[in-house]
């Protein structure tokens, strides 16, 4: 059996998604990733051709996100590991500050972005009856500090559906909230300025994330994890 895996991939643009990218394809995986920004589609296509595949899309669109998953898995089947990573941090105000429209955006790419990738591709993994879903939580999601309550409200709902999930999958199959720690993104520097400098970027924190996202299995089902 090959050990060649299919990674989806939400948010590979920027940040911890685009980190991830060229270690999976070292590895000899086939990425099928997505990102809102259409240049950074066009850089990655330009880095990673065939069999990779890259789409400029709104997570938001469950209409557009059904049609990329059709698309993805009539070209490879199921993917092996289904990893939901895109997401957006608050303004950072406190809570009563924040406009409705920006608490909106938050919820509906963190988590109902989340649900919509889930909806479209997991009826098929859950017919071969394998695969890893890793669902992109954070520390904010286990925890809470001020300004940021958005973010926590939408990444605590993350930490809810993914192990609520878990209870329902199949055996053979593995459902993992996953806290990448800390690091050095456009999304710290949002919420903490100059001060995310004193973090790893993504391409350090990548260079361990890679190999502990291709080995979670069955096993992990239903357990938080940490990349430490």
């Amino acid at each position: 059996m090959s050990d060649r895996k299919v990674i989806v991939l939400t948010g590979a643009t920027r940040g911890l998604g685009r980190s991830l990218v060229p270690h999976f394809v070292a590895a000899g995986h086939t990425v099928a990733g997505c990102g809102r920004s259409a240049a950074g589609v066009a850089d990655l296509r330009s880095e990673f051709g065939d069999p990779h595949r890259f789409m400029a899309l709104d997570v938001t669109d469950a209409a557009a996100v059904g049609a990329w998953a059709a698309d993805v898995l009539a070209a490879f089947g199921p993917p092996d590991l289904l990893l939901n990573n895109a997401a957006l941090m608050n303004p950072v105000a406190p809570f009563w500050e924040i406009p409705a429209a920006d608490f909106d955006r938050v919820i509906d790419v963190n988590v109902k972005g989340v649900a919509n990738v889930l909806r479209a591709f997991v009826p098929a993994m859950v017919k071969r009856q394998a695969g890893v879903i890793v669902n992109v939580s954070s520390g904010w999601g286990r925890s809470t500090s001020p300004e940021v309550a958005p973010y926590c409200a939408s990444k605590y709902a993350v930490e809810g559906l993914t192990l609520a999930l878990a209870q329902e999958l199949p055996k053979g199959m593995a459902a993992v909230p996953l806290n990448p720690g800390v690091i050095d993104t456009d999304m710290l520097r949002q919420a903490w300025g100059e001060a995310a400098e004193e973090y790893h970027p993504p391409e350090h924190w990548a260079k361990r994330a890679a190999p502990f996202l291709l080995n979670l299995s069955a096993k992990d089902n239903g357990r938080s994890l940490s990349v430490g």
